[in-house]
């Protein structure tokens, strides 16, 4: 077997080519564009190269033929943040072969071990983690926009190299045709009533104004809430509106405000997964860039949210409840949309989980974010968002 970097060009589209040989008979995976995953990868484009580095490799078999890929990488912002100086790997992909699982875990870990790294994270994006994070492990069916689909073997694949079991990420779905829970609705319309709290939904006319409720909102919470947290910024989510903005929504986005004040947000975008699924290579050329257009207001029936939170102050007011009955009210005028997906939540956030449940969304699938630890002989502890300081 045969290691090799992306150096340029033709690498570069190996790097692209990997999956698609690996899925090209499995009916569930849906090929995300490669100006996407190219993106990533993009200096120019990915603010984290600001703060870090990434790798990316290939391997090929005695004949020369795709076996796997994988990618490194490190964010200076974030790695001192957890026990363990930590990076990451993602975009892992790979034949059902331990050796050859093994020979692309060996070299990322090389590579960030000789970047001054103590531990790994994987799989996870090199950017934040709404997009390509976690391994899935329970719920084999096509994935919602931005959720990594692989083949069931990829788990022993890593736990076999000594991956362990760091967080687990629970997707939660509604069939919007089914009544939602009547408990929940007039808790929902009881505290809509409140005359300091508000409501509304994003809107194209004003965005600098709701991009900076969304930062504001968003840095809040997550700060309090999430270790290892960075701060997200103005030009980062208004570059995500802009880029979403074929497909995105304005009234499945929403704000909460308390006399005015941000006080919570859910963010839930269409899912465009259900128009990828039609343009199999990746590849946005004409013919594909046309199948986009005609089917963005055709094919799309299910929503996709990724964000949903509630500044501290705000926690036990009802507010989260409050906000899913906007999207509620949104999805009954909506007919065409019969599906919505919220993912993903931690396993270290039981308020959440508890939340969904009593809205009536249940359990759908569920990703594994591994961590390996370089030293086998160090203390290993799984995350539960309540650390007591570094251990190394």
């Amino acid at each position: 077997m045969n290691i090799i970097e992306i150096t340029d060009k033709k690498t570069e589209k190996d790097f692209l080519k990997v999956p698609k040989l690996l899925y090209k008979k499995d009916k569930n995976w849906i090929c995300p564009l490669d100006i996407e995953i190219e993106n990533i990868f993009d200096p120019a484009l990915n603010d984290c190269f600001n703060h870090g580095e990434a790798k990316r490799w290939i391997l090929k078999d005695e004949n020369g033929d795709l076996i796997g890929r994988i990618a490194a990488f490190y964010d200076n912002r974030k790695k001192d943040l957890y026990d363990y100086s930590t990076g990451g790997a993602g975009f892992f992909e790979c034949i059902n072969d331990q050796e050859a699982a093994n020979k692309l875990f060996d070299t990322a870990i090389d590579w960030l071990n000789k970047k001054g790294l103590k531990a790994m994270q994987a799989p996870v994006n090199f950017g934040e983690n709404y997009m390509y994070w976690g391994l899935l492990v329970e719920g084999f069916k096509q994935q919602g926009y931005g959720m990594p689909y692989n083949f069931p073997y990829y788990q022993a694949l890593f736990e076999n190299y000594g991956f362990k079991n760091y967080f687990e990420q629970f997707s939660f779905h509604k069939d919007t045709r089914t009544p939602w829970p009547p408990r929940m609705i007039q808790y929902a319309q009881h505290v809509e009533s409140n005359p300091d709290f508000t409501f509304e939904h994003f809107r194209f006319k004003n965005p600098d104004k709701y991009v900076d409720d969304f930062v504001y909102a968003f840095n809040t919470i997550w700060s309090g809430f999430h270790d290892g947290y960075t701060p997200l910024q103005h030009s980062e989510i208004k570059k995500m509106i802009d880029e979403a903005r074929f497909v995105l929504d304005e009234e499945f986005i929403w704000f909460a405000y308390d006399k005015g004040k941000p006080a919570g947000l859910v963010v839930a975008f269409p899912d465009i997964n259900q128009i990828l699924k039609k343009i199999k290579n990746g590849k946005l050329n004409i013919l594909n860039k046309l199948k986009l257009f005609y089917y963005r207001r055709r094919a799309i029936t299910r929503i996709r949210a990724f964000i949903a939170g509630i500044l501290p102050e705000y926690q036990q007011s009802g507010l989260i409840t409050a906000l899913f009955y906007q999207l509620v009210k949104v999805l009954e005028k909506r007919k065409r949309m019969n599906e919505v997906e919220f993912s993903w939540v931690g396993d270290y956030n039981p308020k959440m989980i508890k939340i969904y449940g009593m809205s009536g969304f249940s359990r759908h699938k569920r990703h594994v974010t591994y961590l390996k630890i370089f030293d086998p002989n160090a203390p290993f502890r799984r995350f539960t968002n309540e650390f007591e300081g570094k251990l190394y």
